[in-house]
């Protein structure tokens, strides 16, 4: 299929380049950090090759999140997205961005936000979890954004009508003993997936969509295994007649369908493909790789032939992100 989009596809500066040298075994280090840096070059080749005709471009995990001093997040936040901005000037129909934003400092990433959109024509903002700060504490304390705190930033989400990419990272230390002794749960295997899944439940069971029904929130890797949950989810013990011990309103279904989209970055594989398509409908996935953590011949060679009526790969490897990331306009 040709002129796909693809938007879980990450770059990184010197700055960031080290958050990503342990997610590959030494010997492999030399070529990711070549993919990371790479813009313009190889990884153009490989989006003609294979049918790309846009990439959605963001920042490597974790980056700003791990950065606990405030100041330094602000600064390394904006240089991310300065750079990410030149870079997608030079091929705009090729390239387009997502904000990098520090949210240790939540007034700080609404204001870089609405820079990034209304300056700098990005089409929305992808963050890599939690963040740190030692304003609140040592450092050692994840900032989740529901947490009360965040809800004038996700004002300003709604306000610029820009989605906002949740993306993984693995969990802090203090929060990883489950996974004591088995160190290859942690990151794409498992690790990943949990503790993003946990995140967008808490943004869920907050009731955050209630205040700001217009949020419209990304997932990749076919949704971190929530869309095979959700009944689960909304019914456990359904005989036992006692009401919500959370704030939102409305049934976990409800919020995941109408307010989350996912990707099939880093997910190659048809039947949960087929399962998300009959959980969400194929209106509410998007096409993406994880360039550079997965290849994009992977990606794009499954996408391509899998079993799934033409009318949906459309939809999923084009139309749906042009009109959620208004690329039309």
């Amino acid at each position: 299929m040709h002129g796909k989009i693809a938007l879980e596809e990450h770059f990184a500066i010197p700055d960031t380049l080290q958050d990503s040298a342990g997610f590959v075994p030494g010997h492999y280090w030399d070529e990711l950090q070549s993919r990371l840096l790479d813009i313009q070059d190889t990884r153009l080749k490989l989006m003609d090759r294979h049918g790309i005709e846009t990439m959605i471009l963001s920042l490597n995990a974790p980056a700003v999140q791990a950065i606990t001093d405030r100041d330094r997040a602000v600064e390394v936040a904006r240089r991310a997205n300065d750079t990410l901005a030149e870079e997608c000037a030079r091929r705009p129909g090729r390239f387009r961005a997502f904000a990098a934003l520090p949210l240790q400092d939540p007034e700080a990433a609404a204001r870089e936000l609405d820079r990034c959109v209304t300056e700098l024509g990005f089409v929305g903002a992808l963050v890599n979890g939690f963040s740190q700060d030692t304003g609140h504490g040592d450092g050692t304390e994840p900032l989740y954004y529901d947490l009360p705190g965040y809800r004038p930033f996700w004002a300003e989400v709604e306000r610029l009508d820009v989605p906002f990419y949740l993306h993984p990272r693995n969990p802090l230390p203090q929060d990883a003993r489950i996974y004591d002794g088995h160190p290859w749960l942690l990151g794409p295997t498992w690790g990943f997936a949990q503790e993003t899944a946990v995140h967008a439940l808490r943004l869920m069971g907050s009731g955050l969509f209630d205040e700001h029904p217009a949020l419209q929130i990304v997932l990749g890797h076919m949704g971190e295994g929530i869309p095979a949950m959700l009944w689960r989810i909304d019914h456990r013990n359904a005989w036992v007649e006692a009401p919500p011990t959370y704030p939102a309103k409305r049934r976990f279904v409800d919020y995941f369908t109408e307010n989350f989209h996912i990707t099939t970055s880093g997910n190659f594989r048809t039947q949960t493909l087929i399962d998300a398509v009959l959980e969400l409908g194929s209106d509410r996935i998007m096409f993406s790789t994880d360039w550079p953590f997965e290849n994009i011949d992977h990606a794009a060679n499954w996408f391509d032939s899998a079993t799934i009526a033409e009318v949906d790969r459309v939809k999923i490897g084009r139309t749906n992100a042009r009109r959620l990331f208004k690329l039309d306009g």
